[in-house]
């Protein structure tokens, strides 16, 4: 019985202490004026003066990613213009992934590869050629 107890508390006193060290970092979602560097995962890109501003429901998106498992978390969001419009790429961790295209109010276009065969879902077969002025967002560079 008291290995029970000892082991619970020792469970509950674990799941405390990765809680405090999970707090919010002093770059998260952050505007930054200094190159990437590939400890800045969780630091935002954007809307430094002078240079572009990102839309709230990105930035939403974006903050997200903080909360999930690693294995799931976006390694990046590049921004692009797509036929006239800006659109933000993300970049998923691992290849069974779709790495998605969403518009500027975050509305799904397609993914244009990534999945189980590498080609994405269809919607968006022209991307790659089409998308230009790439402007990396969040995360880290290539």
């Amino acid at each position: 019985m008291i290995k029970l107890i000892s082991m619970s508390a020792l469970i509950i006193w674990g799941c405390g202490a990765v809680k405090s060290n999970q707090s919010q970092k002093e770059n998260d979602s952050t505007v930054i004026n200094r190159p990437i560097k590939n400890d800045m995962q969780d630091t935002l890109i954007s809307q430094v003066p002078g240079q572009f501003k990102l839309p709230t429901c990105i930035k939403n998106k974006i903050d997200s990613f903080k909360l999930k498992d690693v294995a799931e978390k976006p390694q990046r969001v590049v921004e692009y213009m797509y036929k006239g419009k800006k659109v933000y790429y993300l970049v998923m961790p691992c290849c069974d992934f779709f790495n998605e295209v969403y518009d500027d109010k975050c509305h799904y276009l397609g993914a244009p590869n990534g999945g189980f065969t590498g080609t994405g879902d269809g919607k968006l077969p022209d991307f790659f050629t089409e998308a230009k002025n790439e402007r990396l967002v969040w995360g880290t560079p290539k």
